[in-house]
């Protein structure tokens, strides 16, 4: 497989990560679980745009 095809796996997997992270922080019932779900929901997608950027070849990251 291609480094991009890895890089785009892999960023497909960043962002099921951050969409179970959400899930699971619109199930808790604890408001500090929650901001902690929520905040690693975040940096998943941040390292998922990542991710996909460095497998299409830009070389600069997202602003």
């Amino acid at each position: 497989m291609s480094v991009a095809g890895e890089s785009g796996g892999r960023a497909q997997e960043l962002r099921q990560m951050a969409q179970e992270a959400d899930q699971a922080a619109e199930r808790a019932a604890d408001p500090e679980q929650r901001k902690r779900l929520k905040d690693k929901a975040r940096r998943l997608r941040e390292q998922s745009e990542q991710a996909s950027s460095m497998g299409s070849g830009d070389i600069y990251p997202p602003q």
